[in-house]
């Protein structure tokens, strides 16, 4: 059967419009649907416009908290709230441009609508039917919102009403320490707003190594925000003035107030409307069921998923190589796959947390005897320079093998550096190879030979 084309991928984030441009490299007919612009929720809405304001952040902190040091004397700067939030739309929109020329050069067709797969070769769009050899789903997630208190875009809001504010909230309360709650809490209080964040489990980022958590919760509180573990949001209450929310804590009862509520508690995959009732794709918990192992292939044959709507870790990168692994996969190009052990997580406050591999407590129950490597940015020259030293490098070994187990970063430039040890951690480097590859000075990556060193008891500078 002569199809329309060969590929149709439905959302164009960055798992769906990486998909369509390798497609369109291959030389294959490819169509990308995208409700809204393409790029997606990270590039318009996510992942790029949040790190233009969280550098707004980092700015305003420097100069404020480090300007007297360096030998500013020009008082308390004053901050355009409008042209902070336009740079980060601008930022949004050069990009999505860009990714709209890529289209263009690997000719790779694309078109604003809503896509339903009505059988494994057939799609609508808006009202048009197209037929397709194959079908890959990318429709990414959507904020979940908290029981009780549904978003309503002005009072209860989202990532997306919080990076596109029309004015600076005096207050703001964020139910939820993961990545985004926190964020977004370090954007506002470096620029003036009263914050308050509220966590149910007994830390921030509770996924990450213990010891990172701890440090980055005693760095948010010295910056200003208030932080609240441990500790569950009852009755919300909207007010004249904004909100009231009852929270129970381990010290008692506690009534927050703000202006505003910031809801990031999670996630819900993008699968309403997206199938006709005779395509039975699997669906766990609002997220498609695809096999990994089988180059991505849904429980009806044809049908694909990547990305968020698969489940987590829900990060870009990962959304990225899946796509990749799955269209090579599809057309027979290449057998690649992604490998979940070496996926790097990344947060943007200041100081910065990334991860990758095994926590110190997961390597012990899974059986290692680890042995741990630590070094404090407080040693490092560079970090000293730049009067960001706090934070640490932490690598985690096996003590037997020397074999790198995980890396847990905290401080200035930790999202950066963590893509050292993601490749040291792929080519299963051990902790004497880390030691003695030879990294440039005066640098922050110092403090990851420096850590392998301390591991092995052999590090000069701590």
């Amino acid at each position: 059967m002569a199809y329309d084309y060969d590929l149709v991928v439905i959302g164009g984030g960055p798992a769906g419009y990486a998909a369509a441009l390798r497609a369109g490299q291959l030389g294959k007919r490819v169509l990308c649907v995208e409700r809204d612009k393409l790029g997606g929720i990270c590039l318009n809405w996510g992942c790029i416009p949040t790190k233009a304001l969280l550098t707004n952040a980092h700015l305003a902190e420097l100069i404020k908290n480090h300007g007297q040091k360096f030998g500013y004397n020009g008082g308390d700067p004053r901050w355009d709230f409008h042209q902070i939030i336009k740079r980060s739309r601008d930022v949004a929109g050069q990009l999505n441009k860009g990714i709209e020329s890529l289209f263009r050069k690997y000719k790779a067709q694309s078109k604003q609508g809503v896509a339903k797969v009505l059988d494994p070769h057939t799609v609508q769009v808006n009202d048009q039917k197209v037929t397709t050899e194959s079908i890959l789903v990318a429709t990414g997630v959507r904020p979940r919102p908290l029981p009780g208190a549904e978003y309503d875009g002005k009072t209860i809001i989202s990532y997306k009403e919080a990076m596109s504010l029309p004015e600076r909230p005096a207050s703001l309360a964020i139910i939820g320490a993961g990545p985004i709650g926190l964020e977004f809490g370090y954007f506002y209080n470096a620029l003036g707003t009263k914050v308050t964040v509220i966590e149910l489990l007994d830390r921030v980022l509770p996924g990450e190594d213990e010891e990172v958590s701890k440090e980055l919760q005693k760095c948010l509180t010295k910056r200003g925000l208030e932080i609240l573990t441990s500790s569950k949001t009852g009755k919300v209450e909207k007010t004249d003035k904004g909100i009231k929310i009852q929270v129970e804590t381990p010290q008692g009862p506690k009534t927050v107030e703000a202006e505003k509520m910031l809801v990031a508690i999670g996630v819900l995959g993008n699968v309403e409307g997206l199938f006709a009732d005779n395509v039975k794709v699997e669906i766990v918990k609002n997220h498609i069921k695809a096999d990994p192992k089988n180059g991505y292939v849904t429980s009806v044959p044809g049908v694909y998923a990547v990305g968020d709507v698969i489940g987590p870790p829900w990060l870009a990168h990962v959304a990225h190589h899946e796509a990749i692994c799955c269209v090579e996969r599809l057309f027979k190009f290449a057998d690649h796959t992604v490998d979940y052990t070496t996926i790097p997580g990344c947060t943007y406050t200041d100081p910065g947390v990334a991860p990758v591999g095994l926590t110190e407590k997961a390597a012990r129950e899974a059986g290692h005897e680890v042995r741990i490597g630590k070094f404090p940015f407080l040693a490092s020259g560079r970090a000293i320079a730049s009067d960001e030293s706090e934070g640490f490098v932490k690598l985690v070994f096996d003590a037997k093998y020397g074999e790198l187990l995980g890396a847990h970063l905290i401080g200035s430039q930790a999202t950066e550096l963590i893509a050292e040890l993601v490749m040291a951690k792929k080519l299963e480097a051990t902790e004497e190879d880390i030691l003695h590859a030879m990294h440039p000075h005066p640098t922050y990556s110092e403090s990851i030979m420096e850590a392998a060193g301390q591991g092995l008891g052999q590090s000069i500078h701590f």
